[in-house]
């Protein structure tokens, strides 16, 4: 074989074609299926968020506050600990958040009162790079809340 052929020859490019495919195609597989994972997990602290309010709707509590029972509940739903759930409630009269939950609106504005339980945590992802908002161990922090309005 001359030094031509082998230069005009087209047997086995697709091989090579594929080879230098092969690691981009990984790589979006890779990228989507982290970030499907990733939006799986803040879903996850979304329903515990939820979860946690509906069982304290649903019962009266008897041991401790309710706020504390929120806190209890959304860090087992979760499996995060307790410090890292947040519980807020606030009152709105005319659609102005007040100081405080416990007061009434003056008369003629309309109230409502609402409860809200945020979670944080953090994802790790299969391939941990700090790029794109990751924190200095290269996990990224997710956040998932729910809330209520109560009256």
């Amino acid at each position: 074989m001359k030094m031509f052929d082998i230069l005009r020859d087209e047997r086995g490019t697709s091989v090579v074609e594929m080879g230098m495919l092969a690691p981009v195609l990984a790589t979006l597989i890779i990228g989507t299926s982290d970030l499907a994972l990733a939006y799986s997990e803040k879903l996850r602290l979304e329903q515990a968020s939820q979860s946690a309010i509906e069982k304290v709707m649903q019962r009266n509590s008897d041991a401790g506050t309710t706020i504390l029972t929120l806190k209890v509940e959304a860090s087992q739903q979760a499996n995060v600990p307790i410090t890292q759930v947040d519980v807020d409630y606030w009152l709105e009269c005319n659609g102005t958040r007040q100081g405080q939950y416990d007061v009434t609106c003056p008369t003629g504005q309309t109230y409502a009162r609402y409860l809200q339980v945020s979670i944080e945590s953090e994802y790790d992802p299969m391939f941990p790079a700090k790029l794109f908002g990751a924190n200095d161990r290269g996990k990224y922090p997710i956040h998932g809340q729910a809330g209520i309005r109560t009256q």
